[in-house]
């Protein structure tokens, strides 16, 4: 941040290297007696006249391009005491307690206030300008929280640590810290004086028209500009979504930096004074804070209907609701309560934007109209689409759960879901049932896109390798937190009636073609049948498709185990009976071993192999011919 934003313009590592006397005031009230109070007015004016006069930028040039600060800070805590004490003196002439008025001290004393009052704004300027560098907000919010480490490092010695590098690093650290808080120290102590001398005006003007530059150029170099409805909603995707990601960088540093940075030093400059450092703050960091959270509500304003601009709303949310706190102690002032409306204000936006873009998918799933059959009952897109949305926004489940808590579910959510979802014993979250009724809509469209098939066994298995798809992305996502184990074992069980469906009408003629215990010429008939029977069902199935493995090797099992092994056994019975005569010899009816029945089906549902498994079973068909 520091490089980004702010450069040092003069060096002044060295600036503060003598140590800060204590300071005390002359209490000139308490003398007990006019002779003795004239003779310490007289003296007191004397003293401060002194040191003031040396550094009158008007009468000398070598207080014209000196720092007195700079100079000696011993010099700068006798001028700070001469300034109060003259205060003082000043307060006592003015209140009648002296008998013989002196017209002319009071004038004397009030024209060293001004020549003090102008050095002490000068130096005020000098030092917020010469330690631009070291008063940046990212030093500056960040000097308490190493306290601790700043200690650690200073320890170092070339005994304790031979990690030269780290020791160097921490020096540095140490170096810039110090430099800061001395800085911090300097202002606060030239503040406190000329706030209690009746110069605050000038003081604040010096120290807002400084910091605000400071805040307004840190704004700028973080991207954030002002930009109106009509501007954003012009946008193109591409260019509001690359500001979009540029916010959420800027809002992280703005407000864990920039922001808490300032507010750190303008309360620790002007603790003597809560109306000042609550003005100040407020009017150095209004324009950029509005600036930063107005952004995000014309983002959530936009007309663009895009689906990816859920997730841009959503780590919008994020941001702030993840900052909120820190927001608000920010901008804790009333003098600042715009500022955290209009993040508030930003925050109900999103969340609305969010609703409404929910609701948007859903339509989105129930308006699909594409009427083309997915290849071998497939994966349809709108199903590979809807989980990577849907897995997508379940990792935002907690940020969901506070947006959608407050919303009740679609009014058929409840009368539709299943019955575990609203139970008596537990009622599911908001998030859960708006999830839940999003894959129910899905699960409704994919039913209507089934009944594109003309071949009922491959609607089931387009049915169950949609299903299968949906509940291995819920398994491998933070949906099954969502959806809960109940609800995965339900639809697995739908998986397995679907496939079940599928296995009994693609493949049930070639079961029923081996019955148990056929005669000699049944037996005939039986191989006939199942020769017919099987090349039909594998001429079809080759070129069906199950993506998942899993499903895929359960489905070729239970086939298996229903077909291979009670064929083996009804062909190692009836094989040596079947031949018939074929002109001047004998050819056996049997055109499938066991094993070539094995071999055709494990070669199913494999995509790539589709056009090979076809023209493998068309040569083994016409080969046994």
């Amino acid at each position: 941040m520091k490089s980004l934003c702010f450069s040092p313009r003069t060096p002044s590592s060295s600036i503060y290297r003598q140590p800060m006397p204590p300071s005390s005031r002359t209490t000139l009230s308490s003398s007990s007696t006019p002779l003795r109070r004239r003779s310490m007015i007289d003296t007191t004016i004397d003293a401060a006249a002194t040191i003031i006069m040396k550094w009158d930028a008007q009468a000398s040039a070598y207080a014209r391009v000196t720092s007195l600060f700079y100079e000696s800070k011993t010099e700068a805590m006798q001028f700070i005491k001469s300034v109060n004490d003259l205060q003082e003196v000043m307060h006592l002439l003015v209140s009648h307690q002296d008998p013989h008025p002196h017209p002319e001290k009071l004038t004397q004393a009030q024209h060293l206030m001004q020549i003090a009052m102008k050095r002490l704004q000068k130096e005020f300027y000098q030092i917020l300008s010469m330690n631009r560098a070291y008063l940046d907000p990212e030093s500056v919010s960040t000097r308490s929280s190493r306290t601790s480490t700043r200690t650690s490092t200073s320890d170092y010695d070339d005994d304790s640590s031979p990690d030269d590098e780290i020791r160097t690093v921490g020096d540095s650290i140490s170096e810039v810290e110090d430099v800061s808080s001395r800085a911090m120290s300097d202002l606060k102590l030239i503040a406190d004086c000329m706030i209690a001398s009746g110069y605050a005006k000038e003081c604040i003007k010096i120290y807002k028209t400084n910091r605000k530059s400071i805040i307004d150029e840190g704004v700028y170099k973080l991207g954030i500009q002002k930009l109106g409805s009509s501007e954003v909603n012009k946008m193109e995707w591409d260019v509001l979504d690359l500001k979009i990601k540029n916010w959420l960088q800027a809002q992280k540093i703005s407000i864990r930096t920039l922001f808490s940075g300032e507010r750190i030093l303008c309360d620790h400059v002007f603790a003597s004074s809560d109306s000042i450092k609550e003005s100040c703050f407020a009017e150095i960091s209004k324009e950029g804070a509005m600036l930063l959270f107005v952004f995000p509500e014309l983002v959530a304003k936009t007309r663009k209907s895009r689906m990816e601009k859920m997730f841009s709303v959503l780590d919008m949310y994020t941001a702030i609701s993840e900052d909120w706190q820190e927001i608000q102690t920010i901008f804790s002032f009333e003098s600042a309560s715009a500022v955290r409306l209009q993040a508030l204000s930003s925050l109900v936006r999103l969340s609305e934007s969010v609703l409404s873009l929910l609701t948007y998918f859903e339509s989105k799933i129930q308006k699909d109209s594409s009427k083309a059959m997915i290849p071998g009952g497939g994966l349809h897109p709108l199903t590979t689409y809807s989980m990577n949305y849907l897995t997508l926004l379940a990792d935002y489940g907690n940020i969901l759960t506070d947006i959608i808590s407050d919303c009740p579910p679609p009014a058929p959510a409840r009368s539709s879901l299943p019955e575990q979802f609203f139970g008596s014993d537990e009622s599911p979250a908001a998030i859960s049932v708006r999830i839940a009724w999003l894959i129910l809509a899905l699960l409704c469209k994919l039913d209507c896109k089934s009944k594109h098939y003309k071949d009922v066994s491959l609607s089931y298995l387009f049915l169950a390798n949609n299903l299968q798809h949906i509940i291995s992305r819920a398994r491998t996502s933070s949906l099954v937190h969502l959806l809960g184990e109940e609800w995965l074992a339900k639809h697995e069980a739908k998986v397995r009636q679907f496939a079940a469906n599928y296995e009994r009408l693609a493949w049930g003629k070639v079961f029923d073609s081996l019955p148990e215990n056929p005669t000699d010429g049944e037996a005939k008939e039986c191989f006939k049948k199942f020769n017919t029977s099987f090349e039909d069902a594998y001429l079809k199935q080759s070129s069906s498709v199950v993506p998942d493995p899993k499903l895929r090797d359960k489905i070729k099992v239970s086939i298996g185990t229903k077909l291979v092994a009670v064929y083996r056994e009804f062909h190692d019975t009836h094989k040596s009976r079947v031949e018939v005569e074929d002109g001047s010899r004998r050819r056996s009816l049997v055109r499938f071993s066991p094993e070539d029945v094995g071999d055709y089906l494990s070669n199913l549902f494999f995509v790539t192999i589709n056009s090979e498994s076809s023209s493998t079973s068309s040569s083994a068909s016409s080969r046994h011919r």
